[in-house]
């Protein structure tokens, strides 16, 4: 019910506008042109703009797929998976015109997105001056889509594939770069990059339609968005009958009569803007549907610190929405990896523990992983500048996932489980092997409360693999908490010298949590 209203009121406003997709010639959107990279290993779609009717023919090397353009000028063809890295490849479109694409590359293709954090550019990164000068990588190639929300879903952007270089790179996404840089070094292939991210966003804009349909717990954002475009339709059919009184006014006015005074404007969208569901989803996502992708990386959640688990939602929203509307062949459930938040001065101390809290429970959802960044954070500063870390981090996920490198240790210690031993609570993690304090100081940044509900800090010592935590005049220990303070930047770490990411054991929203 939700995408057919979508879908009518797209086709209101055309029509009220006078909107025509065909065009005379074959069009392509932005994504595909000169110096893109192709995803190895899956089906390829192509796709663009035509006269109605007119016959589509798309070749590279051996492959061809033809295609005829419906009755919009929409088409689409799907060239077979390219199981081998490299080029430089030669793609042909012909149908009244023809357009030659050079350059083209095959390997893989990364998406960046979210809110600050992600747009954060090389140039303001650390050793900044550094990192631009030895950007010579011709086989990464960077796609930056530019800041622009829409209502509608849109066909293409303002944008273009480059070669990273010097004179490229600096206004890159720092993560996406580094990311990027990491997998082309380790696993020598071409590697494509898309930056597509708005500095202080929320996560809803970001959302497509399918994402607040396939979530029930997002019931109340999908009522408000289809709230906003039922008004939105009564506006376009009020102004619609205006423009017919007007019309009739003006044909029935007799010579030297004063002429009626015509209608406003066309009444806006209510969801064309960078802060409405969907407004960001449609501008600088839906542009780049379907192409081929192997993976996307997120860091966003500052605009949504408050949230606590409801993030957690929003979140499945995203990504089953953005995995729904790919429905990409051979790679339907896409890697989608995360940076956890680092800590930062809010000025409400246990907010940000509950984002971190709904940023791990995300790792539930099927080929996620998540960056901790507690070890690098700038607490007064919502904007750590170490992001060749953050990109590292990201990267470990996808070498030992996406890419079978299972030697590699990706992630920092995990809760799992606690024992309670009389007055001592042991602690159990996933990838905890080699648990180490990273500094060499005591471990820093635990709590324990018994039945009273009331933390307070806590001595914790590592034993094995586990942590065994204890504190002076808590006899019967029931939860214990670890880093949930949106200042702490605790020294847990295991052998790779990754670090663990904050949790508590309890849901207690009645709790005493202790300061700093």
């Amino acid at each position: 019910m939700m995408i057919a209203q979508w879908r009518q009121w797209v086709a209101v406003l055309a029509v009220l506008m006078g909107v025509s997709t065909a065009q005379a010639n074959v069009r392509l959107p932005a994504v595909i042109g000169n110096n893109m990279v192709l995803q190895k290993d899956v089906p390829l779609p192509i796709w663009g703009w035509a006269d109605p009717g007119e016959n589509i023919t798309v070749t590279m090397g051996e492959s061809m797929a033809t295609a005829k353009a419906d009755g919009a000028g929409k088409w689409k063809v799907v060239l077979p998976a390219e199981k081998t890295a490299g080029g430089p490849h030669e793609m042909i479109v012909a149908g009244k015109n023809a357009i030659k694409i050079s350059n083209i590359l095959v390997g893989e293709v990364w998406a960046g997105s979210g809110q600050s954090n992600m747009q954060w550019a090389v140039s303001q990164s650390q050793n900044a001056k550094e990192e631009i000068a030895a950007a010579n990588f011709p086989k990464i190639r960077i796609f930056m889509i530019p800041l622009v929300p829409s209502g509608t879903p849109s066909e293409t952007v303002a944008a273009q594939w480059v070669e990273c270089s010097p004179q490229t790179v600096g206004g890159s996404s720092a993560v996406l770069y580094f990311f990027g840089r990491e997998i082309h070094k380790d696993l020598n292939v071409p590697v494509g990059l898309i930056t597509t991210a708005w500095g202080g966003t929320r996560i809803e804009p970001w959302i497509p339609p399918q994402g607040y349909t396939a979530i029930p717990e997002l019931e109340a954002e999908k009522t408000r968005m289809l709230d906003a475009l039922t008004a939105y339709g009564q506006a376009l059919g009020g102004y619609n009958d205006a423009i017919k009184a007007y019309t009739t006014a003006v044909k029935a006015a007799k010579p030297g009569e004063p002429l009626p005074t015509p209608p406003g404007g066309l009444p806006g969208h209510p969801l064309n803007s960078s802060g409405q569901f969907t407004g960001l989803y449609n501008g600088m996502i839906h542009p780049i549907v379907p192409f081929a992708i192997r993976g996307f990386l997120w860091y966003q959640g500052e605009s949504n610190n408050g949230q606590a688990m409801h993030y957690f939602q929003l979140k499945k929203g995203l990504i089953e929405g953005w995995r729904q509307v790919w429905n990409q062949e051979g790679n339907r459930d896409f890697p989608f990896l995360f940076a956890q938040l680092a800590p930062y001065k809010y000025g409400s101390p246990t907010n940000l523990p509950g984002i971190w809290e709904a940023q791990t429970a995300t790792l539930s959802v099927k080929n996620t992983g998540m960056a901790v960044l507690t070890d690098i954070a700038t607490v007064n500063d919502i904007h750590p500048p170490n992001k060749q870390e953050v990109g590292r981090r990201l990267a470990l996920w996808a070498l030992a996932n996406t890419y079978g490198k299972k030697d590699l240790v990706y992630s920092g210690p995990l809760y799992k489980t606690i024992k309670v031993d009389g007055n001592k609570v042991v602690v159990s993690f996933e990838h905890g092997a080699g648990l180490k304090s990273r500094d060499g100081k005591d471990l820093s940044w635990w709590s324990i409360a018994g039945a009273d509900k009331k933390f307070v800090k806590a001595v914790a010592k590592i034993e094995g693999d586990t942590v065994v935590v204890t504190a002076d005049g808590v006899t019967a220990p029931v939860a214990v908490r670890f880093g949930w303070h949106e200042l702490a930047e605790p020294n847990l770490a295991n052998g790779a010298g990754l670090p663990a990411s904050p949790f508590r054991s309890d849901s207690w929203t009645d709790a005493v949590n202790v300061n700093p």
